[in-house]
């Protein structure tokens, strides 16, 4: 399995105007996400081992940030070309299967990819309450084949930061994951 890091967009960096459809097809703004306190944005795809190891604690992270006052949403960008199992119709299956409560929408041309340097899967984006990049980075040092427990740990020290109105933390360490399935 390739380990490809985050690219680790600037601190500081506006939340990109986005309308992207979810697997279904019905289109989404980011910005209806947002929550008094921010937005969690999250590239995810259905294969990827480094998000299979973590999908089922989404569901726990989204709650424990809507308590905080911030909302989360789920990108895949992956080529459903060269990889139908990241496809649109997967995608509903695959939220379901892990009771996603937030939007898990589908990024066909990339473009938002893009415009977050988003790099991998996992790749975690934390948007404060005026929209601007706070937190980059992974969701804690769980890693498949290691032993640490999966708890969110570095996101949510981010977002209770950003919940107390307090500095996040300069220290923030790239997730790490498979790399962005670009098209050809």
């Amino acid at each position: 399995m390739a380990r490809t890091p985050s690219n680790m967009l600037p601190l500081g960096t506006a939340l990109p105007e986005v309308l992207l459809p979810d697997g279904a097809g019905d289109s989404y703004p980011l910005r209806d996400s947002v929550k008094n306190n921010g937005l969690l944005v999250m590239f995810i795809c259905n294969h990827c081992p480094f998000v299979l190891h973590i999908a089922d604690y989404l569901p726990t992270l989204a709650r424990e940030l809507s308590a905080l006052e911030i909302g989360t949403v789920a990108i895949s960008s992956n080529d459903a070309v060269q990889h139908p199992e990241d496809g649109p119709d997967k995608m509903v299956a695959f939220a379901a299967h892990h009771n996603f409560p937030f939007p898990y929408l589908y990024d066909e041309a990339q473009t938002v990819a893009q415009a977050f340097d988003a790099a991998c899967t996992p790749d975690f984006f934390l948007f404060d309450g005026n929209l601007n990049l706070a937190y980059r980075g992974q969701i804690d040092a769980a890693r498949p084949g290691n032993d640490t427990p999966v708890n969110g740990v570095d996101v949510l020290a981010a977002a209770r930061a950003l919940a107390a109105q307090e500095k996040v933390s300069d220290r923030q360490v790239p997730s790490l994951g498979c790399g962005i399935k670009w098209k050809l």
